[in-house]
């Protein structure tokens, strides 16, 4: 599935463990990913964020989308930060999902919080 996930390649998104309800993504921030304030536009820190929720929520194999997130900014990330976002299960009834994901710097340092809603799609298994 990373393979063909072209937005998180085109952001240099790297996927590291992905297990049942969590994933890890990384993330370094460029000057291509800079807003007008000079910082990591908010954005990127969700792309990264998204990424982990996604694989997170696909790790058990029917194929998972969102139906809904949000995200609270608790600091700015800085250009050249290499920032990790670690995707956790909360809840999984029936069809529907819960996950929270936790945007780092490496150093350790909160960006950012997001919450992801997921839904399962019915009888539609993962392609190649």
């Amino acid at each position: 599935m990373f393979e063909r996930d072209r937005a998180a390649g085109g952001a240099g998104i790297v996927l590291g463990e992905v297990a049942g309800g969590r994933a890890v993504a990384r993330m370094k921030v460029t000057e291509e990913m800079a807003n007008a304030h000079g910082i990591g536009h908010g954005g990127y820190v969700f792309l990264l964020a998204d990424v982990a929720f996604s694989y997170a929520c696909n790790s058990y194999g029917p194929v998972a989308l969102a139906q809904g997130a949000q995200v609270t900014f608790l600091a700015p990330a800085q250009l050249g930060d290499e920032l990790v976002a670690e995707a956790v299960e909360r809840t999984l009834a029936g069809r529907q999902g819960v996950y929270d994901v936790t945007v780092r710097t490496a150093a350790g340092a909160v960006v950012a919080e997001f919450r992801g809603q997921s839904v399962l799609v019915a009888g539609v298994p993962h392609s190649g």
